[in-house]
């Protein structure tokens, strides 16, 4: 009975065109061997189980080989080709720096690179992991690989590019390795089972893909261990059974309940998946995957994004048409804040039926939304809300089409049915009594309506003209710079009344010039004082245009750099104060040695 290789091993690519996914690093390998570009050192780095070892071995063998194909690729036939399969190669060396990471390794390695390639043009170091090495061991490898023999090539491969020095990484020439995508991965496994007289269904194949998370290698173990368990049948079922997954048909399931507004038979599924020993963080985790992929497939363009089989991409296809864009936004939405207060919250599983049932409701919230919203007239002339034709409102008047889902469920207002009462309207538009009244829409645009307390709703330049302070006019009429120091004089005495003192302060101690006609500038000693300033102006100016009738006034506060003057304070800065004024004093107090107290 022949051993059994594993199909990772087996059939790990031979040369460059057999590697999967890695397009971009393998031509420019093979352009870089054919124009004879080689660097000294190259750093291979990328997640697990794409093909970097596998590179990196390839390209030792590809730059010996002696009979070098026109594509690039190596020959497999000459005695260097022939002594790397065999793994008896004197010219390759691998290194494991996660068992090997001292700087005796490193020390070791460096005395073997002294010694030439045996018939052969390069001599080439593999050390994988090369994030384990210790700092001493970076240091002791610098200079060697800064500075190698010619006939020396150093290759490092690595997971964890960013715990590397970045004076190696200077050094290096870096390839990135992509995650592989599924459906070349799926392809991949497809050709494997072929050679092996594997039945499979592709469904099956994209799962495994789709749980290998871009590693190649996971997709061959986890192809493995579904080959064993099935007999050698790999179908949808058994890969989902073994991989412990939650089956499509489940998510399909539940969405169509939500859309159906069915509450009863999403908790039903709901409540199976857990008796088949699923955890709910990872049934709403797989739910908002739902959604999004359903969000995917409503548009042509975007298709490309559903990694999946083209089987399950119809069933996306035909649910999608069924879901509206609104609903998918906001079921996402539940969704990312259930799996958000999963973890803190101790029942868990009341927590995601909550969500269930919030979703549920959404299709309702909707179509409530979008109806009009008829308003007839009482006997007195009020209004009047119909009761069977009563759209939702959410929160001071703001429609709930605009309104997030928390909002949406909260109750809409009900007017009092015995004692006829008119709702506030906006002024500007009276309601004219008619013996039949219009029937308004609801208007759909929130931004530019402001709800108040009184359920008054304001327009924005309304509410703008309500913040504005200063007065409003047109008036333009020429005045006295004596008028104008009057009424300042004025103000001030106003402000002073008022128990403003410090700011009576600023206007008696500071009189304005004239800049440009009716512009002025006032000089403040302080920040503080022109802080003050700052506040009052509203009144000041509001004071001086209605008084002089001209509303073109402006008055500005600078703070005088000049008049901001530190006095001293310790007793170090008061003799250095009197040092500038006599400077004898620096030699009486060198002379009796005083200091200060």
């Amino acid at each position: 009975m022949d051993n059994f290789i594993v199909s990772a091993r087996k059939y790990r690519p031979a040369t460059f065109e057999t590697v999967v996914g890695q397009q971009h690093i393998t031509n420019t390998l093979k352009n870089a061997i054919k124009n004879n570009q080689l660097a000294q050192a190259f750093l291979f780095c990328g997640p697990r189980g794409v093909g970097k070892t596998t590179c990196a071995r390839i390209l030792a063998k590809t730059i010996n080989c002696t009979d070098l194909q026109p594509n690039g690729e190596a020959c497999g036939q000459c005695a260097s080709c022939k002594a790397f399969e065999n793994g008896n190669s004197f010219n390759v060396h691998e290194l494991d720096a996660a068992s090997n990471n001292s700087v005796d390794d490193i020390r070791s390695l460096i005395e073997q690179v002294r010694i030439p390639p045996q018939a052969a043009r390069y001599k080439v170091y593999i050390i994988d992991e090369v994030h384990m090495l210790s700092q001493a061991a970076f240091n002791a490898f610098l200079k060697t690989l800064e500075e190698p023999p010619h006939y020396a090539i150093f290759i490092l491969a690595t997971t964890e590019k960013h715990k590397i020095l970045p004076t190696i990484l200077s050094r290096c020439q870096i390839f990135d390795f992509n995650r592989i995508r599924v459906e070349d991965m799926a392809n991949h496994l497809a050709s494997i089972a072929g050679k092996e007289n594997i039945s499979y269904e592709p469904d099956g194949l994209h799962i495994i893909a789709q749980k290998a998370d871009g590693g190649l290698r996971d997709a061959l173990s986890m192809f493995d261990q579904i080959v064993s368990f099935s007999g050698g049948k790999v179908t949808y079922r058994s890969v989902i059974d073994n991989l412990n997954i939650l089956d499509y048909d489940y998510y399909f399931n539940i969405t169509g309940s939500l859309l159906g507004e069915d509450t009863a038979k999403a908790l039903l599924f709901f409540d199976e998946i857990l008796s088949r020993g699923f955890d709910g963080a990872h049934f709403i985790a797989g739910l908002s995957e739902h959604f999004r992929n359903l969000l995917v497939g409503k548009d042509q363009s975007t298709l490309k994004l559903l990694e999946v089989s083209e089987g399950i991409k119809t069933k996306y296809l035909q649910q999608s048409q069924q879901a509206s864009v609104s609903f998918l936004l906001s079921a996402m939405n539940i969704a990312n804040q259930c799996d958000i207060s999963y973890k803190l919250s101790k029942n868990q599983r009341l927590q995601v039926e909550l969500a269930l049932l919030k979703m549920c409701h959404l299709p309702s919230v909707f179509n409530l939304a979008t109806m009009p919203l008829t308003v007839t007239s009482a006997a007195d002339g009020g209004l009047k809300k119909k009761p069977d034709t009563s759209a939702p409102v959410a929160v001071n008047g703001t429609p709930a089409s605009a309104a997030p889902v928390s909002m949406v469920s909260e109750a809409p207002p009900v007017y009092n049915t015995t004692k006829p009462q008119t709702p506030p309207a906006p002024a500007s538009a009276p309601v004219k009594e008619s013996p039949v009244a219009e029937k308004p829409r609801v208007s759909l645009m929130p931004s530019t309506l402001t709800p108040s307390l009184t359920g008054e709703v304001k327009t924005k330049e309304q509410v703008q003209e309500e913040e504005d302070p200063y007065l409003k006019g047109d008036d333009n009429e020429d005045f006295t710079i004596e008028a104008f120091l009057k009424c300042w004089d004025e103000f001030a005495v106003k402000a002073k009344n008022e128990g403003k003192k410090n700011l009576a302060t600023i206007f008696v101690a500071n009189k304005p010039k004239m800049l440009k006609p009716y512009i002025f500038e006032i000089l403040v000693g302080t920040m503080v004082q022109e802080a003050s300033f700052r506040d009052e102006r509203p009144n000041m100016l509001n004071y001086l245009r209605s008084e002089l009738k001209n509303y073109s006034i402006e008055v500005h506060a600078r703070v005088d750099e000049h008049q901001v003057v530190r006095k001293p304070y310790t007793a170090p800065e008061k003799f250095q104060h009197m040092l500038t004024r006599n400077p004898q004093l620096m030699e009486l107090k060198t002379r009796f040695n005083l200091d200060f107290d």
